[in-house]
């Protein structure tokens, strides 16, 4: 089983970046699940044709010990095996707490024993690499991290934080960052700015993802890139983002 971690910046387009990702590794023909571990809960949107699905917290809070992995899962576009983790009721618990929590039930109900994937990504907020966020690599449930970035500045601060606690736990042997997704916001010099970081780092960048249209217009229809424009230019960059993602984890 590949593990994989897809940190980032809110908002700076991971989401939409791991979505993408698993419908292409989908397409390869690999059994994908995707894990989202933001409060939003809105990592899968994409791929459950922009709904929001019952995430691991509310299941607990409605169920407590009768959740089952029927209440958790839900199968999206692809066949891809999506799980939220979701948050605590607002004003009230830690985020990262909440995502032990969920991380805690999914193991005790079997949930990767049982749909056997070949795949798991987890999608991961960076503005704050706590202990509950840092999950994912401290525990060893991803063993490979990627890191979407932009040129903005604050994007780039947030990014080098995740390469930080990445390395933190690297002398565990917990996980190993494999490098750095440029997702473009058409910042002056952005590619330069993004490459100096990832040297700084001791990183590459792994992929250019442009800015197109069709990312607004494929979530409006509920969709990733790659299942609603498929002959697209951008799926293109999406499938051959994902194929270099394989190759990183698979040396």
């Amino acid at each position: 089983m590949i593990k994989i971690a897809i940190y980032g910046k809110g908002g700076i387009g991971k989401s939409t970046t791991a979505s993408n990702l698993s419908m292409a590794l989908s397409e390869m023909g690999y059994k994908v699940m995707q894990v989202g571990c933001d409060p939003k809960a809105d990592s899968t949107g994409a791929l459950c044709g922009g709904k929001k699905i019952t995430t691991v917290l509310d299941a607990i809070r409605e169920k407590g010990n009768n959740v089952t992995l029927e209440d958790i899962v839900t199968i999206g576009d692809g066949n891809v095996i999506c799980i939220e983790a979701g948050g605590p009721t607002p004003g009230v618990g830690c985020a990262g707490r909440g995502i032990i929590t969920a991380f805690e039930k999914m193991e005790a109900l079997g949930a990767f024993e049982t749909y056997q994937p070949d795949i798991v990504i987890y999608d991961v907020l960076g503005d704050v690499v706590c202990g509950g966020f840092a999950m994912p690599i401290r525990n060893g449930y991803a063993r490979n991290v990627f890191v979407v970035t932009s040129g903005e500045k604050m994007a780039i601060y947030a990014a080098g934080n995740i390469a930080i606690a990445v390395d933190n736990f690297k002398a565990r042997g917990y996980a190993r960052l494999r490098g750095v997704l440029l997702n473009c916001r058409n910042v002056e010099d952005e590619l330069e700015k993004v490459q100096k970081f990832a040297d700084d780092i001791d990183s590459k960048v792994i992929s250019v993802i442009p800015r197109d249209p069709s990312v607004q217009q494929a979530e409006a229809l509920g969709k990733t890139v790659v299942a609603a424009f498929p002959e697209s230019a951008q799926a293109a960059v999406y499938r051959e983002m994902a194929a270099k993602i394989l190759q990183e984890c698979e040396e």
